[in-house]
């Protein structure tokens, strides 16, 4: 009898140790098949992550200001984007910030970014829309930065600092020249103002 409970508890050893190598088994080949989708996802993320865009333009202003301060860009040949047309044929606005109002960030930022390089004069303007702080004038930092298709990090080319003196106010920040491979024209950066809100004066 001995030797028959003996022969039952080897049985029933060899049939756990083999639940628990099927078990194993099992959960090493589903890491093995995941794991490609894993790195593929990884990469996405990356990807994701990378600003989009050529021609990055970006402006800031100090974030203890409530004031939404407008971006305003045009590309060559292109219609002007900015907070009541956010997309052109080369250029979207990506963020359009208000202030403080429904914003968690804590940060005054706005951002614009062109789809391709198109040779011929950029116009970058700011627009004082709303000012809720009162304290005047409003400074902000203007960068303009480009990518090549290639994928390589973006290379700032221009950077300004300005200030909008009143509520309303549409100030040309900068007006610059790229050639084809995106590279800034020599002696093609000014500031001759030109409207690009249609229909509004500042």
């Amino acid at each position: 009898m001995d030797a028959l409970d003996r022969s039952d508890e080897d049985d029933d050893g060899t049939v756990f140790r083999d639940v628990i190598t099927l078990a194993l088994a099992g959960f090493v080949a589903i890491v093995i098949l995941l794991l490609p989708h894993l790195g593929a996802q990884a990469a996405k993320t990356a990807e994701d992550a990378r600003m989009p865009g050529n021609v990055l333009v970006e402006v800031t202003w100090p974030p203890e200001f409530d004031t939404d301060v407008d971006l305003w860009v045009q590309a060559p040949g292109d219609i002007p984007v900015g907070y009541s047309n956010k997309g052109g044929a080369v250029f979207n606005l990506l963020r359009d910030d208000l202030g403080q109002k429904l914003d968690l960030s804590g940060l005054n930022y706005e951002v614009a970014y062109a789809r391709g390089v198109i040779a011929g004069e950029y116009t970058i303007n700011l627009h004082l829309y709303r000012h809720l702080s009162k304290t005047l004038p409003v400074p902000a930092r203007v960068v303009v930065s480009t990518r090549s298709d290639d994928g390589s990090a973006a290379r700032q080319i221009l950077a300004t600092d300005a200030e909008l003196r009143r509520e309303g106010q549409e100030l040309t920040v900068l007006r610059f020249r790229l050639d084809a491979q995106g590279a800034l024209v020599p002696d093609s950066v000014h500031n001759l103002q030109r409207p690009l809100r249609s229909g509004r004066k500042s």
